[in-house]
């Protein structure tokens, strides 16, 4: 009986420590020559969502070199002949001339000789089958037969572990393409974020993030809108020690105040009509985290009550919930709005106020920080040129000009998409930043002739500055509209320009619209 004593443990040990099943099937193969007249190994797998039967790992010698690989598609009577079999859990020993039921099915074509099959199963069910040839003019015994049933546990959990090796690689494939079409989307090369301007304008602000980033306490994030305040609780995110973490933003401005309560501390089931299950609100979904709260001034002062109890205390109870949850998470609060102004009018709690004002952050305007502009615009026309397919258009000196004589009341987020639409308008041949913006190419309407008596006459050896002409023109259409701005007749319709974009241009020129009402 020596002879039919198989090294079971090394059987084990090899069906485990290769990734590749091929290399499995190869060395244990080489562990059983001498204990089995065995000419060749073959592994097959059931491929149910296909269908299909076919051979997965071989280790061939011989004669068996002649057998050819089986990729065979199986009926729905065959895979319930299969499956009946694999059931059973019989091993057929199979001598010459007796191929027929399951063996018809899972033996190659061209199969001739002595065989002993025996099915693999998975955590689903039969999975495969495991095939051993004899050699030329050599037959299988009993002995033979219960060492294969022995092979059987091993090959299948070999087999298990390369189909979620290959599970786990399609997976890794498909997440690697929708990373790959989502950085398509967004315009970027890598998903790391990009603090353009670090260097310059928001370098007093990455300061404050380096130092405030590595402890706990809240963060609040103040300036306009369009300032980057994201981006920046982002940085301090990824910075601090909860970089594992989830990062979750909230944008308080834009829930219904009848769903406040249960978008951030979740509900129990039944809690109120449609809720059929429970939900984890923001605040547990993002435990050992950081949590934005974007625009936190929006909050109506019931749900500041609450969310104060969460500051404080690191607890709440879900919508219909009784018992306390408990959580860790990191609170970076971020709003255009004038708290103290609101404290003092009665429209924000002065206790939440000092909560979440732990750590200010002042995020300056686009237009304070014009330093940047270049940079940023490159980057965004970086950006564009993948989005959109184009090739990839440098800004010229005009189109620097034109960015940085322009107020950006929508600050960053402003600017990328006058970017966005002047990479679309030029087609991948130039930025029209003009056109974006909303300048006519001549920067002088053809719908309004300058009066020459508004424009300071200049000397011979003189030139005229743009922004005295650009003053002149801009007065001079607001003379002939009536001081109206919007609208088929007014001023910025003359002018061929956005009213928006005329608005801030009059703000920054100093010129008042109301001194013209009455112009004749």
């Amino acid at each position: 009986m020596e002879k039919f004593r198989i090294p079971l443990l090394d059987v084990w040990r090899e069906s485990c420590r290769h990734i590749d099943i091929e290399e499995s099937t190869a060395t244990i193969a080489g562990l059983l020559t001498g204990r089995m007249p065995i000419d060749g190994v073959t592994v097959l797998a059931f491929d149910r969502q296909r269908r299909r039967l076919l051979t997965l790992a071989r280790a061939l010698r011989h004669a068996a070199g002649k057998v050819s690989a089986l990729d065979r598609h199986l009926g729905e009577a065959e895979m319930t002949e299969l499956d009946q079999w694999a059931a059973g859990g019989e091993i057929l020993r199979l001598p010459p001339s007796s191929f027929d039921g399951a063996a018809r099915l899972l033996l190659p074509p061209g199969a001739t000789g002595s065989w002993l099959v025996g099915a693999l199963r998975g955590e689903h069910g039969p999975c495969g089958a495991l095939l051993l040839q004899a050699r030329h003019r050599e037959n299988f015994d009993e002995g033979h037969e219960r060492m294969a049933a022995a092979l059987l546990e091993p090959f299948s959990a070999a087999l298990e572990n390369d189909r979620r090796l290959h599970e786990l690689a399609a997976l890794r494939e498909a997440a690697e393409a929708d990373k790959r079409s989502a950085l398509v989307r967004l315009g970027r090369t890598d998903l790391q974020n990009v603090v353009v301007g670090a260097d310059a304008g928001l370098a007093p602000v990455l300061q404050r993030v380096s130092l405030v980033a590595r402890s706990d306490i809240p963060v609040l994030l103040l300036g306009e809108t369009g300032t980057g305040k994201e981006l920046i609780a982002r940085a301090i995110h990824d910075l601090s020690a909860r970089a594992h973490g989830p990062f979750i933003r909230v944008n308080c401005g834009a829930i219904a105040p009848e769903l406040i309560d249960s978008e951030l501390f979740g509900h129990e089931r039944g809690a109120f009509t449609g809720a059929t299950s429970a939900r984890r609100g923001w605040f547990e979904r993002a435990d050992e985290g950081t949590l934005l709260l974007d625009e936190v001034g929006e909050l109506p002062l019931p749900a500041q009550v609450r969310l104060l109890r969460v500051v404080q205390e690191g607890s709440f109870e879900r919508v219909g919930g009784e018992k306390p949850v408990n959580v860790d998470v990191r609170i970076i609060a971020a709003t255009h709005r004038d708290l103290p102004v609101l404290v003092q009018n009665g429209r924000f709690r002065e206790d939440l106020w000092y909560r979440i004002a732990g750590f200010p952050i002042v995020l300056p305007p686009l237009r304070e920080r014009r330093a940047d502009i270049r940079e940023l615009a490159e980057h965004f026309a970086e950006r564009a040129a993948l989005r959109f397919g184009l090739r990839r258009v440098r800004l010229s000196a005009d189109d620097l000009q034109l960015l940085c004589d322009y107020d950006w009341p929508g600050n960053v987020r402003e600017l990328a998409s006058v970017v966005d639409r002047a990479a679309i308008l030029g087609d991948g041949e130039t930025l029209e930043i003009g056109k974006a913006i909303g300048i006519p190419d001549t920067h002088v309407s053809r719908a309004v002739s300058v009066d020459s008596a508004q424009v300071p006459a200049p000397a011979d050896t003189t030139v005229v500055t743009l922004e005295a002409a650009t003053r002149a023109h801009i007065e001079q259409a607001l003379r002939r509209c009536h001081g109206r701005v919007e609208g088929a007749a007014g001023a910025a319709a003359a002018l061929g320009v956005n009213p928006h974009t005329l608005r801030a241009r009059m703000r920054k020129l100093g010129i008042d619209w109301s001194r013209f009402r009455d112009a004749s």
